[in-house]
């Protein structure tokens, strides 16, 4: 049985920024308040002709590229999105076409904010079962056209990002451990309505549009603490380690409060974490592959070391995975 490792690391971020003074000349809110509640600064947004697909290939490109391999070395496309182009076609079957990975399975799922690691879940299962060799992971999203411009409570938060992984077939340690699962108890605390029409939840949002993201803060942030800690911690545990084994972990990047508290919750300090929100926000999936490349690139970690990835999201869901560079 090989082991299913990654081997090739891409993001890209839009170059438009919205900053704190810009998000209080449009909603009753401040730089100080932002900043103590979410962490955040600023968080990029696409362009009004930039989609989902568009960040995506970006993304997706750069990780190629850093693996070393071609597109059509590329067995499957994993991409994660709740802001796809289409309902259908899929959008990784339209990156497909456009990074020419003509020999490609393309598919979407939707794991939220979760989804990242979900995906890298999941191909280290058709790795490790030889289905196949090599899978891109995709996480993108352009959270900023379904964002509410009146909702002070949430307009803050969302950044548009894409990020991406390809894993390979190796006999080096990869992914060694992981945790998932989804509390459906809580999928009305995070929601952003399609063909469904439902007047409570259209009445939830300021603008009235049923697409925007509508969010009950408080039940996310409580299911998020316990959630990001108790997977990670059972990841651990399943790989026979704890927190001194490992060299980084890469929360998802919602609000630096969640991140804080899961952090202490898990017994670990800052140092142990890589922080992106100020910068760009919540990006959903794509956080943690945004956040991981960067720690990459900059030297935080290097081959060899073992890092811990962990999100949680609407659904709600959470996953956490033990990897190895």
């Amino acid at each position: 049985m090989a082991n299913a490792k990654i081997i090739g690391l891409g993001s890209y971020i839009p170059e438009k920024v919205y900053d704190n003074a810009y998000m209080e000349s449009i909603v009753d809110t401040n730089d100080e308040w932002i900043t103590r509640r979410t962490g955040i600064k600023e968080r990029h947004v696409s362009a009004d002709d930039e989609y989902t697909t568009d960040i995506a290939v970006k993304a997706a490109e750069e990780a190629i590229k850093d693996a070393g391999i071609s597109p059509e070395d590329i067995d499957l496309i994993l991409l994660a999105t709740v802001t796809p182009d289409y309902f259908t076609p899929s959008c990784a079957c339209v990156v497909q076409d456009k990074i020419g990975a003509v020999n490609a399975m393309a598919m979407d799922y939707n794991a939220a904010c979760s989804g990242f690691v979900v995906g890298v879940i999941m191909a280290d299962q058709f790795i490790t079962t030889g289905t196949y060799k090599n899978v891109l992971i995709i996480a993108a999203d352009v959270l900023t056209k379904a964002t509410d411009y009146k909702d002070r409570a949430t307009c803050v938060l969302f950044g548009d990002a894409a990020g991406a992984a390809v894993m390979t077939a190796t006999d080096e340690p990869g992914v060694i451990s992981f945790d998932m699962g989804s509390d459906g108890s809580g999928h009305n605390a995070l929601t952003s309505l399609a063909f469904r029409n439902d007047s409570e939840e259209i009445e939830k949002r300021i603008d009235g549009r049923k697409e925007t993201i509508w969010m009950a803060g408080q039940a996310v942030m409580k299911f998020a603490v316990k959630a990001m800690a108790d997977s990670s911690n059972r990841a651990l545990e399943k790989a026979g380690l704890t927190y001194d084994d490992i060299a980084l972990v890469v929360p998802h990047q919602a609000n630096y409060r969640i991140v804080d508290s899961a952090i202490k919750r898990m017994g670990i300090s800052e140092d142990k974490i890589i922080l992106t929100i100020d910068k760009y926000g919540n990006t959903s999936a794509s956080c943690i592959p945004v956040a991981f490349n960067e720690a990459v690139k900059t030297g935080r970690v290097k081959k060899g070391d073992k890092v811990v990835l962990v999100g949680f999201g609407s659904g709600l869901t959470y996953a956490a995975c033990v990897i190895q560079l």
